[in-house]
């Protein structure tokens, strides 16, 4: 292999469906089951289905109702506590093979190993290194895995999405001349890491319908439609990376933001949205107490029913003085959301973005602020915060968590809006 550089990246294939078939003594890669919570309606979206589900043309991601009625299955309600400990274990298992160092875990289900270091070392080669691994994950675990190969990261991310997911080892490799004989004119260019169906529609509107193309265009035009993203797209276009493992490692981001979202299970109304709106407030604001940070604005994107032709609502709001405390954020988003929000219009999606984040300290206050009340509040919400993590999230609730359109209850319990499980 060219370089001396070699990454891995392994993906477990349709995990979640896959630990389910494990857990009910089938086998993964033949039972027709799909993981979708049986409680909400057949709009609801399937989080993995597997790979014979897929061969009869099921998608992934799909809505429960766009499975033919001709196709019998099983049904598994999500169970993300089990996920996590399944893909915990599994880390565990590359970690006997490579130093957390060399290994990135890009999602629960797929991971970048820099392997160049470690095929002296087991002398053996990429394909025999991640065989190794996905042998150790198949035998402890019962889940089938799929590798790519490169001689950087996107090349090997391109190797196992467009090339090992199909082949009968499970496992492929590019360097740069293979991925231009090989790959250049691969369609659709969504299978590619990092171009979306969005980007996709903008290259196709200047004539760009594979990565050949794209390299072989205008870089000023690709400037012009993509600003400092083109850069990206045109080294992988070239089958080029720059990125390392240690640049992975060393990255430290200049601000961050801490979000909540919620796809609602109905449409709600103007006056049922509010309530979420201050439900999901009052736990951002924990979470920031709990994290030890402060935010100086809040962003709030409220997305309506698909039955109508308005699509969102977004906007930022600035506050007095960076803050974490519910009382001191909540008025202004509220305002927002009153200001903002059309009020006749059902509502399907609301997300709230607390922007550039920073470390809790001596913040400059409002002349109208009482630091008495501002202390009060603090440790309030500190004590809450402290009830909660001891005896659960749902040991202190307001009286309107109780309303019938409350989210919250039921939230408290679901990791990443999806049911626990055990």
């Amino acid at each position: 292999m060219d370089g001396d550089r070699v990454y891995l990246c392994i993906d477990l294939k349709s995990f979640y469906a896959s630990v389910e078939c494990v857990e009910r003594g089938l086998d993964p890669m033949k039972a027709n089951l799909v993981v979708a919570d049986p409680e909400r309606d057949k709009g609801t979206i399937c989080l993995a289905v597997t790979p014979a589900m897929r061969e009869l043309g099921v998608k992934n991601r799909c809505r429960v109702y766009e499975i033919p009625e001709t196709i019998p299955y099983i049904m598994a309600p999500p169970r993300m506590k089990l996920y996590i400990r399944y893909a915990a274990e599994i880390y565990g298992i590359y970690l006997r093979y490579m130093a957390k160092e060399d290994i990135h875990v890009y999602s629960v289900d797929e991971a970048f190993f820099d392997a160049a270091p470690y095929l002296s070392m087991y002398r053996m080669g990429a394909e025999e290194l991640a065989l190794l691994l996905m042998r150790a994950v198949k035998e402890e675990t019962g889940i089938t895995a799929s590798a790519g190969a490169g001689t950087n990261l996107f090349l090997a991310k391109a190797a196992l999405d467009i090339l090992a997911k199909h082949k009968t080892d499970h496992f492929s490799y590019l360097d740069e001349e293979g991925f231009r004989r090989i790959l250049w004119d691969h369609r659709p260019l969504t299978d590619f890491w990092r171009i979306g169906a969005g980007m996709e529609k903008r290259l196709q509107s200047m004539g760009l319908y594979t990565m050949k193309d794209i390299a072989q265009a205008d870089e000023a035009a690709l400037y012009r439609m993509f600003g400092v993203d083109a850069e990206i797209l045109i080294d992988h276009a070239w089958g080029q990376e720059s990125v390392t493992m240690a640049d992975i490692k060393n990255y430290r981001p200049k601000s961050s933001s801490i979000s909540s979202s919620q796809v609602l299970l109905r449409d709600y109304s103007y006056e049922e949205g509010a309530l979420i709106l201050r439900q999901m407030t009052d736990a951002l604001c924990l979470e920031m107490l709990e994290r030890g940070v402060v935010t100086r604005s809040v962003t709030l994107v409220v997305g309506y029913s698909y039955v109508t032709q308005q699509r969102a609502d977004r906007g930022t709001v600035s506050l007095p003085s960076a803050t974490n405390l519910y009382r001191s954020i909540l008025p202004p988003l509220a305002g927002l959301y009153e200001n903002m929000v059309k009020k006749t219009l059902p509502i399907r999606k609301i997300s709230i973005t607390c922007n550039r984040v920073r470390e809790e300290g001596y913040e400059q206050l409002s002349l109208f602020q009482e630091l008495s009340a501002i202390d009060k509040e603090r440790r309030l919400q500190r004590a809450v915060m402290e009830v909660k993590s001891r005896y659960g999230k749902n040991a202190l609730i307001r009286g309107r968590d109780l309303l019938e359109a409350g989210t919250a209850m039921r939230r408290n319990e679901q990791i990443g809006g999806h049911r626990s499980g055990d």
